[in-house]
């Protein structure tokens, strides 16, 4: 009898990580590469046990890391990426200095509130809608992963979106805050195409609710379009619900968003937001439900927002909020600023001006809605800390 013959898991150098997809190294992977026969069970290939397609997998992770380190043009990215956010602080700072600028001196000592009782029932309440919302964001985010298939739980992904938040306000040097949902998510699913497609979905459901809202208080309080500001908050809402329809238009159509599709992670994620918009036309009841979650969303953001006016003692009614707060929302997330600062501010001068409100009430108004946003977004950081641990462990390399 010959010599015991024993299995060897070493990785072969004729394989290469390109011409085999190992994403998914379960049992149930059948990955073969070029030149090697399929069984005819279906199985794995000859030799491929289950201990080897982990180890190839792992190696695979372990190369692509590799060239994306010795990529030349990543440098190139990282400086983009900080001249980026060197201009969205310089706005934001600047902004607010012309702001600022503009508060009469003997009004500063005024605009500190007094922390009475009332002051603080006022905060309480506006930190407890503000911790809805974010609730909310998560019920709406599990209404589309639902309708597109993908098994998940409001839990689960509330975790997500919290370490998302705190990722947007306290590390804007890293990934957004809606990469890492897509990120995590995909990874719990295993359909990143899918996780990007809901994120984008999720985002739009919010902008569009915004328009109808203050297209609405317009609606009930005409007398408001006697006010400047009004007239330029139904432009706007006009303009950002045209270019939103026909930016879903588009996407939607077989001619313009079924092209998108192809091979890489863009094209699949643009792809998958085609097919997606495509499923919501057959579900009615979805579409219905994920508008109705989207407008209790919002509704919990300006009633957050009117408390913490009237902590320092704004009140320019309920129709006032509801028409002007939706256009603070959008010019806040436009991205030429750190987390809408110096935009929010502005905005709120704008539309509470007529209101009697004065520079420093206005802006003061602004950095506290963005405390609060900070303080709930606390939440996050142990979430966002799990998770990278989770993942160091899963992509660690087997040696």
């Amino acid at each position: 009898m010959g010599p015991t013959q024993r299995t060897d898991h070493r990785i072969p150098r004729r394989h290469s990580c390109s011409t085999v997809n190992y994403s998914r190294t379960t049992e149930g992977s059948r990955g073969c590469s070029s030149g090697q026969n399929r069984p005819q069970n279906g199985g794995c290939c000859v030799g491929q046990t289950a201990e080897w397609r982990r180890r190839y997998a792992a190696r695979c992770r372990s190369l692509r890391t590799l060239v994306e380190n010795q990529n030349p043009t990543r440098p190139g990215r990282r400086v983009s990426k900080g001249l980026t956010l060197t201009l969205r602080i310089t706005v934001s700072v600047a902004m607010l200095t012309v702001l600022i600028a503009r508060i009469p001196t003997d009004e500063l000592g005024d605009l500190w509130p007094e922390w009475n009782l009332s002051w603080w029932a006022w905060f309480g309440g506006a930190f407890l809608a503000t911790a809805a919302a974010f609730v909310l964001s998560a019920v709406r985010w599990h209404e589309v992963a639902k309708t597109l298939g993908m098994v998940t739980r409001v839990p689960r992904l509330l975790s997500h979106y919290l370490a998302g938040q705190f990722v947007g306000n306290f590390l804007p040097t890293t990934i957004g805050g809606d990469v890492l949902r897509v990120s995590r998510l995909g990874r719990d699913t295993s359909d990143r195409p899918n996780a990007f497609a809901s994120v984008v979905i999720e985002r739009l459901t919010g902008w569009i609710v915004l328009p109808l809202m203050t297209l609405a208080a317009l609606a009930i309080n005409r007398g408001l379009l006697r006010q400047a500001g009004a007239r330029m908050a139904l432009i706007v809402s006009l303009g950002t619900l045209l270019l939103l329809l026909l930016a879903i238009y588009m996407a939607e159509h077989p001619r313009v968003g079924g092209r998108m599709t192809g091979v890489g992670q863009i094209r699949q994620g643009l792809g998958a937001v085609h097919l997606a918009l495509g499923t919501y036309r057959g579900h009615r009841r979805a579409a219905g439900r994920l508008l109705i979650v989207g407008m209790v969303y919002q509704l919990m953001l300006v009633l957050a927002t009117a408390f913490a006016a009237a902590a320092i003692g704004i009140r320019p009614g309920p129709t006032a909020w509801l028409a002007f707060v939706p256009m603070v929302l959008i010019v806040q997330v436009l991205p030429v600023s750190i987390g809408g600062l110096g935009l929010r501010e502005g905005a709120l001068v704008f539309f509470l001006d007529p209101y009697g409100v004065s520079n420093g009430e206005a802006v003061l108004l602004g950095l506290l809605l963005y405390l609060l946003n900070l303080i709930v977004s606390l939440a996050g950081a142990p979430s966002f800390a799990i998770g990278n641990r989770a993942n160091r462990d899963q992509e660690q390399v087997l040696v």
